[in-house]
């Protein structure tokens, strides 16, 4: 999507704090974090959220959760939320899906 600001980071049309990438996903630190660690991990394929997700999505979302398993252990983090925002009634400002990973201090009042 041209106008989607993750589909532009995918694409390497904007900036982003990278933590990891591979075929299948992106993570990188959130511009406005709510935590010490405040990563979004991200699908390369346009979903608009899970609300959207269908049966050929199973093998990307287990994906995710063995990346952000991965990479808490990679970075020591023992205790971590994953939260996503799922419809503007939920919170969710960009509209292409996206998990939050928030460790210390956490602030879930504004996500």
């Amino acid at each position: 999507m041209s106008d989607c600001i993750f589909c532009k980071i995918i694409a390497g049309d904007m900036p982003c704090d990278k933590v990891f990438e591979d075929e299948q996903v992106i993570v990188f630190k959130d511009i406005n974090p709510k935590a010490k660690t405040h990563w979004l991990v991200v699908p390369k394929e346009h979903v608009v959220n899970l609300q959207e997700v269908e049966d050929s999505h199973q093998s990307l979302l287990g994906h995710m959760a063995l990346t952000i398993s991965r990479l808490a252990r990679q970075h020591e983090i023992g205790d971590y939320r994953v939260a996503s925002n799922n419809g503007a009634g939920a919170g969710q400002i960009v509209f292409h899906m996206h998990w939050h990973v928030l460790s210390g201090a956490v602030d879930i009042s504004t996500l």
